[in-house]
């Protein structure tokens, strides 16, 4: 048993960041606390780390005990009822002044932020890793943060939203107004990167009200309340511009639906739910922005470097295969397959469980495994051969039927057949597990029109890749892939880069009005202006 007296060995040695709702620019006190607990306890001492979570559930006092231990990194105040529909009259109310700031000003906010991210960067990091992302894989997470919120990326935003023309004796612009209230409601996976895309909402002159997940909310929390709130109050932009809560998602969004003065809910999850929920909002005339599952293809035709689309595929175990947009099946040339998959198999040996903080830690755990196991049996029963993994292994590898984390698996998947008869295939896994269908040998013309075909029937589509040195095969692939929001050609699946989207798709991704997801212009609408100069308006209609 761990003393968790203070003043003890083990008692704290940093204050206990503490947030409460943050509405119209104030902290509004809640009903009652969630605390976070560090993932470390539940790898190193999981009886103390139940034992602290029961007993600040009893006292959420922060000068108790169990407060005190080391293991307890911070809370959040859970929102009141009525403070729900409070932080939304609040964002309406900052709606008119915010919008009318000129947009060089607003995207001045995505650079403070970017410097702020910086200044902010080991804190943000610990935290990531106390909420059980490994940090190695945190410092992708907040380097995509960096690429989107760049000059290049701020000046595309820039041209986006805004183009002028003389033509005529006319000036005539061409121009995106924001919609006005946006609830961002993050996932629990990644709540903290995907909550800092409000940045983006706020940019394109929208109000904004975050929920931060129950279950995870404190780096959501500490990104938008240390680093987003004070560079809006820099700028001078009116109380109620970003409003946070923390709240149980069915009960808040719900609220959102009903209030009039929503505009948007940008909402990530499953697309189960997604697709539903994009149902609800349209009845309540709201606009859905879904960022849903990713089920993403990566391709590897025969004349590939091998080592580096290897690389690329091993991306699908990354934090467990717990990210949407990694790779979650490969579509091998049958000339290359054992080849490949002997590459692959090779580099997930050196894919090893650890503590979140260690910088070569790429797994996270696996706390809810069996249908991980489900869908092995189900590929193995219909003739799927088992490359590499498919064990429950300890914190030091050793495997364990209680082990926490799982290998990084691969199954082939050989053809002929529908590949996505299969579980393991056609469906998003959420596991450290990727399928290799290798399909039936055939002329190579008949061939990639067959892996084209596999592509673009995905359900979902997120992401997709292509590994091939052949550029008639790469135009070829790149006119005729009408699926997913971003296509990656030799290159890393879940790199950021500029310019181009880090989300947003289509079917099952995005739902029916899916697309690549630009936040700016997802929350945003076209709009054509015409300031005439000395111009006869019967002129105008009759002469030609």
């Amino acid at each position: 048993m761990v003393d968790t007296t203070p003043g003890s060995p083990r008692a704290r040695t940093t204050p206990l960041l503490s947030y409460s709702s943050y509405i119209g620019d104030k902290d509004v006190e809640g009903n009652g606390w969630v605390y976070t607990v560090s993932s470390r306890s539940l790898l190193e001492d999981v009886f103390t780390s139940l034992k602290l979570k029961r007993a600040l559930e009893k006292d959420p006092d922060p000068a108790s005990p169990a407060a005190q231990h080391p293991y307890v990194v911070g809370r959040c105040a859970v929102v009141a009822d009525a403070d729900v529909d409070s932080a939304t009259d609040a964002a309406a109310a900052a709606f008119r002044e915010w919008s009318a700031m000129p947009l060089a000003d607003r995207l001045e906010l995505g650079r403070l932020f970017r410097e702020r991210l910086l200044e902010h960067w080991d804190r943000l990091l610990d935290l990531l890793a106390a909420e059980a992302h490994p940090r190695k894989l945190a410092r992708w997470e907040l380097t995509g943060l960096l690429t989107l919120f760049g000059d290049t990326n701020r000046a595309f935003y820039e041209q986006q939203m805004h183009q002028d023309f003389e033509h005529g004796g006319r000036r005539l612009i061409v121009r995106r107004q924001p919609d006005g209230v946006v609830c961002v409601n993050p996932p629990q996976n990644a709540p903290a990167a995907m909550a800092a895309l409000a940045v983006l909402v706020l940019m394109a002159g929208n109000t904004v009200v975050v929920r931060a997940p129950r279950s995870i909310a404190l780096s959501t929390m500490y990104i938008l309340r240390e680093l987003v709130a004070p560079v809006l109050s820099e700028l001078g932009a009116p109380a109620g511009t970003l409003n946070l809560i923390c709240g149980k998602p069915r009960q808040i969004i719900d609220r959102w639906l009903a209030h009039p003065k929503v505009n948007d809910i940008f909402y990530f999850g499953d697309s189960a739910q997604g697709m539903r929920f994009e149902q609800e909002c349209v009845a309540h005339g709201k606009k859905p922005v879904l960022e849903l599952a990713g089920n993403d293809t990566l391709v590897v035709w025969k004349d590939a470097d091998l080592d580096r689309a290897a690389e690329a595929i091993t991306e699908a175990f990354y934090g467990s295969g717990q990210i949407c947009m990694v790779p979650n099946c490969v579509m091998a040339h049958p000339d290359i397959a054992d080849g490949l998959l002997e590459r692959v198999a090779r580099l997930a040996a050196d894919i090893a469980p650890g503590l979140p903080e260690d910088e070569d830690v790429l797994l996270s755990p696996v706390r809810r495994s069996e249908r991980f196991f489900a869908l092995l049996r189900e590929a193995t029963d219909a003739g799927a051969r088992i490359v590499c993994g498919g064990r429950r292994v300890e914190l030091d590898g050793t495997p364990s039927e209680a082990g926490v984390f799982l290998e990084p698996t691969v199954v082939r998947v050989d053809g002929p057949g529908d590949p996505r008869d299969l579980d393991v295939v056609r469906l998003e896994t959420f596991f450290p597990l990727i399928p290799v269908v290798v399909p039936a040998p055939a002329a190579d013309e008949i061939l990639l029109d067959r892996v084209i075909d596999f592509v673009n029937s995905n359900q979902y589509g997120l992401r997709n890749s292509l590994w091939s040195s052949g550029s008639d095969v790469i135009e070829y692939f790149v006119r005729r892939v009408r699926n997913g929001g971003l296509l990656k050609i030799n290159d890393s699946h879940i790199g950021t880069v500029p310019y181009l989207p880090t989300h947003g798709g289509t079917g099952l991704t995005s739902g029916v009005f899916g697309e690549a997801n630009y936040p700016m212009l997802k929350t945003s609408r076209l709009q054509g202006v015409s300031v005439a100069h000395d111009i006869s308006p019967r002129a105008a209609v009759f002469e030609f």
